[in-house]
């Protein structure tokens, strides 16, 4: 239980003390009005003794009476009207009230009990404390003392306990409130004191012995008198009162009467004194229990903390408005619901909430919660004790004293006796009961009967002077005078005998008070008989059916228990007393029992939580709207945050519904709020009928929306999920016409794609600037998301849309309407174009903002700072997730601020069918409508860079909600005409750009770059304009190349064009960047795009070298005309995916020649062996492919001519037909390699038709240069670092490091030649025949070594071991065994045929020459060994009639590049064909001492004819 002001000792005491009349004539009357107050409130203040007492025991053992109060009460007769056992009207209104008037005190220290893992806040605070808008509730723990523990107090419970035993009328069971002694007070100023005195003796004489006055009853028939002489200090005769003061001595004795002065202070003296008034806290209880005295059905007026309030408990109309004092509920009538919305169970949420008229019965509780004035006995706010001064408060309190100290406690001891007396006298016993106590109680005890065993015997009357009464009555009177352990002797004594009459009535009253005697008496000789009040209580209740007396049972008991600690015990018996019968006594008794739930050693929360909201269901029905809030909010405590949805949705619910009708609408907002932004599992029935009552307390809270917007809980809005597009719409494809992709809101963030758009946007930008990115580079970003970098203020442009995308999420299982949605917005305005003073601080500007005009939509914009685009109506189905696209133009350049969203929010008809038509939603109007507001509020990312950042949770700013409107730039839309989809791999096709300047500023700067540089071409603006068609519209099968016809007389086959070109020609304004990625410059007319203008450029494009699906990136840059501004410079994005198929697939290998004409000198020649395989799968509907021209690209090699020309005719190819073409190359003539033409390439054309395309010119060179991997980027460096090795390693002699041999021994067999092959592709399309081209390349790069078009799928690499030591440097590489036996290329130089006489002379004898190249750039040593090595016999047949004469073994020395040749002499003795090829070559490098020679790879067989004639 809660906490009580008084000990449970004292509780006890109080609640049982001597009763005292007092009776007074109408002058003492007069004489106590002057302080508007009457005899008995003139003294209650003062009935408390401050001093012991002491009296005598029969026994004559001396007992001490300690902090013993009084009861004094004017004599108030009634007719006799028999005991029902339940409380009136008037008493359930007496209680109800006390309970209204006593409340918790506002601003108090809060309250809190510490229970495991909860701090609960049981105080006025916990209003503030439980519900979900109170986030600073545990900051009020820092208000309390160090304790751990604070235990709850609930002053309304004690209010209502002091007022439920004040008010209980008397009974003849018991006479514990039975009258003791009578005042009997006349003024001194009567003409005879005396005679009154006889007056109002008699008067008292005949209303206790008459038989017409039953109320009040009488202790025993000798009552006390007491005679008081009241004199008037300030008008009465002093000397007159003593006299007869001493008169009345004479005739009452000294102990019989009293002379009490009062009003010694006058008008005159002391005004400004302050005199303390200790009877308020006492007049509005008396005021309350006054009620009690007439049972009348008829409004009673009472007075409550100064307040008259009428209450009216008759007819029905009232109650469902019942007027409320200071905002509370006061009215009850037992067990009907004063409000029917609240007649539910405490945990159900019945289907009745949904009803029509409940609003509005809700809202007419609400709107008739008032406060009436009536009158009373007494003016509230009058003063009391005005004529009184301190030592007329002593006199009183000495006057008390004298009272009871000489007249109660002596009357109280001669009485006990007496009835010690006759007891004995009567049982036949001894003197004393005390003599006899273990002879009464020691043994030989009679079985007691249960209760169900009994009959109702609880009307059986027992004589006045029956002896178990006068058992009880001594027992009574030594319970009143604290003599507790005889007290316990007779109430036991007195329960047997009612038991054994089974006088059940009696014997549970004397079972109730043994119980307590026991637990009160000192020293604690037996245990609380706690069983003796459970006995009681049942036998109250059930067999009495009087459920006054078991409350009152149960509540001593209770305390009795709490005060030892067994609070499962105490919870148990206050949950049994509650019934249906009385509402407002339930629902403490609940509140009363959560609180021993909270106490016990280990505080059972939950419990304490449930039977809260018992308690506060209970409070709601019995009027007791505060209570109930009270009790619903600290229930909310624990409930929330728990994962008890339906729990907290009751709570919340009754909370803002209490909140309503007690006149808090903001705390019922908050309320209804939490019901609505929780993951309900309520049904959907239950979610319109919660949805609808938020709204309706928002549309009845008056100017709650006029001054500024709520905050709406509907829908939830994700604001991380928040995106911002800033950019112009793009203009929609025309006909042929495609669109850049550019970036939109329909696209998906994805961060890869992100990172290779800003290495575009990084290489366009350094190309800008001279190939170093500026410091203040900053990608750009169009659409902000919540993966990308938010740190910087966003740019956007004046008059340039900017939008917001907000993702809404429908919780409920109801459709939501919204209507009127717009953004708000804050907006400082800037002039960018002047410089910003330095002393200029952000807040001297002036803000501009929408949030006056949000509030009525439709007033007047300010469209001239910022256009807000205002979406009429938005739907959301039931549980659904939609996005919002909400548009802002901003007009004038300045920092904007993004704020949130405003909208209508309405409620749909309740109606079954809750699916919203996307076409025909309901209309906003249908329900109630509410207008506010939502906050975009985004948290940016965590900060993880310092220390301190990563030890605390910090978070960095997110700007994409804060733009900076800059002044206006260009604006480029780009559209591509007759672009393809898909291409053959290699396939050239050309389409058309078209670049539109759609803003009002000049455009210039324009550059592109590409993921795949090598896809497309603008072509070379140095050369030529090609000879194609520029319009779009010319025949279809026109060529995109430059073609010329094939001169006449031409040899197929032969070379037909040498051209020189340089790769700067294809390369203005490009710069190479990483990975292969370009950047190009797009050439307008003048370097510049006006406003409104727009231009058409060729472009080629180039299908991938390998087959799929590619997605190919564009980015093109732009800038002003007008430098330093806030954008420096504007990119447009274009994305294309192209469909490649398969084409031609090209292998190369390059061989040295057999044999060296003379007339190509020293120079060399090459066999170029070319593959070509159709590998198309006819997917494409190509019937064959036509190899048209093969063309080579080097600086050293070019193609010199074919050998095996197809005579006339194209080199056809159908599918899976393969074709081998053989070319020779030779080196480029010295006059062509000048050193001008260093860095250029020889382009030479080899048709094999009777077309010649020149491959020199665009788009053929341009996607040579743009081929993927260039063999250009890095070959040219090799041969230059091999050069300047070769000449260091000459100067360093023998000993030259190995990487230098490497260098010279590599460049001996590396071809710096090109291969481009164009060929043409016949397609049918739509039943007619269509001419593709297109052209493949393959890159030798050693001899002997085959090239291929296609890429070789790399292979998937293997996992590495980890390694944990440093692996030791590589080792120094040597050139392979392979790579040195090229170091010499050998030709033998003979007659194919050759004639001699062998009968003439049998040797013949055949000169040849033996011609060694020195294919190195380093001086090698060479051996030539003529001699055969035989190894087989088969060997010698062949060779052994052929013989070498002369010298047979050479030992030679050639220098770079230097040809030799060497005459050498065959002989032959018979006729036959012989095999020159058996000379044997060994070379090794001539710096290089302590390396072996190699032997050389030899040419083919060389074979002779030697005829005999």
């Amino acid at each position: 239980m809660a906490q009580c002001v008084q000990s449970v000792q004292e509780f006890i005491q109080d609640s049982f003390v001597p009763m005292v009349a007092v009776l007074c004539s109408k002058d003492a009357e007069k004489i106590t009005r002057k302080n508007n107050l009457n005899f008995s409130e003139l003294l209650r203040p003062f009935c408390r003794l401050t001093s012991e007492g002491h009296m005598r025991d029969p026994n004559n053992q001396v007992q001490v009476v300690k902090n013993l109060r009084i009861s004094v009460n004017n004599v108030v007769t009634r007719p006799s009207v028999p005991t029902s056992g339940v409380h009136s009207p008037a008493q359930r209104r007496l209680l109800s009230e006390v309970v209204s008037a006593s409340q918790p005190a506002e601003g108090g220290v809060a309250n809190v009990i510490t229970a495991g893992d909860y701090d609960l806040n049981i105080s006025d605070r916990s209003v503030k404390a439980s519900v979900p808008w109170y986030s600073d509730w545990r900051d009020t723990l820092t208000e309390l003392s160090t304790s751990k523990h604070y235990t709850a107090t609930t002053p309304w419970f004690e209010a209502y306990r002091e007022s439920f035993l004040q008010s209980m009328p008397a009974s003849d069971h018991e006479f514990l409130n039975h009258y003791l002694a009578c005042l009997l007070v006349v003024s001194s100023s009567e003409a005879v004191p005396v005679e009154q005195f006889l007056k109002l003796s008699q008067e008292q004489h005949m209303i206790q012995h008459n038989g017409e006055y039953t109320n009040p009853k009488w202790f025993i028939p000798n009552t006390l008198k007491y005679y008081v002489l009241l004199h008037d200090m300030s008008q009465g005769d002093e000397q007159r009162a003593d006299s007869v003061y001493e008169d009345m001595k004479q005739r009452y004795s000294s102990q019989g009467c009293y002379l009490l002065k009062i009003n010694s202070r006058t008008a005159a003296a002391g005004t400004d004194e302050q005199i303390p008034d200790p009877w308020s806290q006492y007049l509005n209880k008396s005021s309350l229990q006054s009620q009690d005295q007439s049972e009348e059905p008829a409004p009673t007026p009472v007075v409550v903390n100064n307040t008259a309030v009428e209450n009216n408990i008759g007819g029905a109309p009232e109650m469902d408005g019942a007027p409320e004092m200071d905002g509370h509920d006061s009215a009850e009538n037992d067990g009907v619901s004063v409000n029917s919305l609240d007649n539910t169970h405490p945990l159900q949420l019945e289907a009745a909430i949904d009803m029509p008229g409940n609003l509005d019965s809700l809202s007419a509780v609400a709107a008739e919660t008032k406060t009436t004035t009536v009158y009373t006995g007494v003016a509230a706010g009058t003063s009391h004790g005005a004529c009184l001064t301190l030592n007329d408060h002593n006199r009183l309190r000495l006057f008390i004293q004298e009272f009871t100290f000489r007249g109660l406690l002596p009357h109280i001891e001669k009485n006990i006796r007496q009835l010690n007396d006759q007891l004995v006298s009567r049982k036949g016993l001894s003197r004393s009961l005390f003599s006899v106590t273990k002879k009464l109680f020691g043994g030989g005890k009679v079985p007691e009967k249960s209760i169900a065993e009994l009959k109702n015997t609880s009307g059986l009357l027992y004589h006045p002077e029956a002896p178990e009464l006068q058992i009880r009555k001594m027992a009574d009177l030594c319970f009143l005078v604290q003599h507790y352990e005889l007290a316990y002797s007779c109430y036991h004594t007195a329960k047997k005998d009612f038991l054994s009459d089974q006088a059940m009535l009696y014997a549970a009253g004397a079972l109730e008070m043994a119980a307590v005697s026991a637990f009160l008496q000192g020293g604690a000789p037996r245990p609380y008989p706690a069983h003796y009040m459970d006995t009681a209580i049942q036998t109250y209740r059930d067999v009495c059916k009087n459920k006054v007396l078991a409350e009152r049972c149960a509540l001593f008991s209770a305390e009795v228990l709490k005060s030892q600690a067994k609070y499962s015990d105490a919870a148990t018996l206050l949950i049994k007393m509650t019934s249906e019968d009385s509402d407002l006594c339930s629902a403490l008794l609940l509140e009363q029992a959560a609180h021993c739930f909270i106490n016990m050693r280990n505080p059972m929360v939950r419990k304490f939580a449930f039977h809260m909201i018992l308690a506060g269901h209970r409070f709601s029905k019995a009027g007791q709207k505060r209570h109930a809030l009270r009790c619903y909010c600290q229930a909310m405590q624990v409930y929330k945050g728990k994962g008890w949805s339906l729990a907290e949705d009751h709570i919340n619910f009754t909370i803002g519904r209490q909140s309503f009708t007690l006149r808090q609408p903001e705390n019922a907002v908050l309320a209804f709020r939490h019901i609505l932004t929780n993951d309900s599992q309520q049904t959907a029935t239950q979610q319109g009928a919660f949805l609808r009552e938020y709204l309706y307390v928002y549309r009845n809270v008056p100017g709650l929306c006029e001054v500024a917007l709520p905050q709406l809980p509907l829908p939830c809005i994700n604001s991380s999920a928040t995106r911002v597009y800033f950019g112009h719409e793009r203009r929609l494809a025309e006909g042929e016409k495609q669109a850049a992709t550019h970036v939109s809101l329909d696209q998906e963030f994805d961060q890869d794609l992100a990172a290779v758009w800003q290495d575009l946007e990084e290489q366009l930008v350094a190309a800008a600037n001279r190939g170093v990115v500026p410091s203040t580079f900053y990608p750009t970003q169009c659409c902000l998301n919540s993966q990308t970098d938010n740190l910087h203020f966003p740019l956007a442009v004046v008059e340039e849309p900017i939008i917001v995308e907000v993702a809404f999420r429908n919780p409920l299982k109801v459709p939501l309407v919204l209507s009127d949605l717009s953004l708000l917005w804050k907006f400082t305005l800037k002039d960018f174009s002047r410089p910003q003073p330095q002393d200029v601080m952000v807040g001297d500007a002036v803000t501009i903002t929408n949030e006056k005009e949000a509030i009525a939509p439709r007033t007047v914009q300010k469209d001239s700072i910022i256009t807000t685009e205002v979406i009429p109506e938005f739907f959301m189905n039931p549980e659904e997730t939609r996005v919002a696209r909400l548009k802002l133009i901003p007009r004038q350049t300045g920092q904007l601020t993004i704020l949130g969203l405003v909208y209508n929010l309405a409620s749909t008809p309740s109606t079954g069918d809750y699916t919203i038509n996307s076409n025909r939603g309901p209309s906003a109007t249908a329900g109630t409508l509410v207008r506010g507001r939502q906050d975009l509020e985004i948290q940016g990312p965590r900060l993880n860079q310092t220390k301190e950042e990563k030890t605390s949770v910090s978070h960095g700013p997110d700007r994409r909600l804060d733009p900076t409107i800059t002044p206006p730039m260009p604006l480029l839309e780009v559209f591509f005409i007759q672009f393809p989809t898909a291409l053959l791999c290699g396939e050239i096709r050309k389409a058309y750009v078209e670049f539109c300047n759609v803003s009002h500023v000049p455009l210039c700067g324009l550059r592109v770059a590409s993921t795949h540089p090598d896809f497309f071409t603008f072509g070379s603006s140095s050369l030529a304009t090609p000879l194609t068609p520029l319009s779009p519209t010319s025949f279809e099968n026109c060529s995109a190349y430059k073609t010329l016809a094939t001169p006449p007389g031409a040899t197929p086959g032969s070379v037909t064009a040498v051209t020189l070109v340089s790769a700067a020609d294809f390369g203005s304004g490009v710069v190479s960047g990483t990975g292969g990625k370009r950047v190009a410059e797009i050439p307008l007319g003048e370097g510049t795009l006006m406003p409104g203008e727009s231009t058409q450029l060729p472009l080629w494009l180039r299908g991938p070298d390998q087959e799929g699906v590619h997605e190919i990136n564009f980015l093109f840059y732009y800038e002003g005309a007008e430098k330093g501004g806030k954008i420096s410079h504007r990119v447009l994005r274009h994305t294309v995916f192209i469909c490649a198929s398969r084409s031609l697939s090209v292998r190369a290998t390059a061989c040295h020649s057999n044999t060296l004409p003379e007339e190509e000198g020293r120079n060399g020649s090459m066999l170029v062996f070319v593959d070509v395989e159709n590998i198309n799968t006819s997917e494409a509907g190509v019937r064959e492919f036509h190899i048209a021209q093969v063309s080579s690209s080097s600086k050293q090699w070019r193609l010199h001519k074919c050998i095996n020309p197809a005579e006339n005719k194209d080199c056809k190819l159908t599918t899976r037909e393969r074709g081998k073409l053989c070319f020779r190359a030779t080196r480029c003539k010295p006059h062509e390699a000048t050193s001008k033409s260093l860095e250029k390439y020889t382009f030479a054309d080899l048709s094999l038709g009777n077309e010649q395309i020149i491959s020199s010119t665009t788009p053929c060179a341009d996607f040579f240069f743009r081929r993927c991997q260039p063999s250009e980027s890095w070959r040219p460096l090799i041969a230059v670092e091999t050069q300047g090795r070769h000449f260091r390693s000459q100067g360093a002699g023998p000993g030259g490091g190995a990487e230098d041999i490497t260098g010279v021994v590599r460049k001996c067999n590396e071809v710096d030649l090109d291969i481009i092959v164009l060929w043409k592709a016949f397609v049918v399309e739509d039943n007619k025949q269509v001419i593709l081209e297109g052209q493949l390349h393959v890159a030798l790069q050693t001899i002997g070594k085959e090239a291929c078009s296609l890429r070789q799928k790399e292979e998937a690499q293997e996992m590495v071991l980890l390694k944990f030591k440093p692996e030791l440097p590589p080792p120094m590489t040597r050139p392979s065994m392979e790579q040195l036996s090229h170091l010499i290329k050998t030709n033998l130089h003979y007659p194919e045929s050759y004639s001699h006489s062998f009968v003439q002379k049998s040797l013949c004898m055949v000169p040849v020459i033996l011609t060694l190249s020195n294919c190195s750039l380093a001086q090698v040593d060479a051996i030539i060994d003529l001699r055969h090595k035989t190894t087989s016999p088969e060997s010698f047949e062949v060779h052994g009639s052929f013989t070498w004469l002369g010298q047979t073994q050479y030992k030679l020395q050639l220098r770079a590049q230097e040809v030799m040749r060497l005459p050498l002499r065959a002989g032959f003795l018979h006729a036959g064909v012989y095999n020159l090829g058996t000379p044997r070559v060994f070379a090794k490098l001539a710096d290089q001492g302590a390396m072996c020679e190699t032997s050389q790879q030899t040419a083919t067989p060389a074979l002779i004819i030697i005829n005999s004639t």
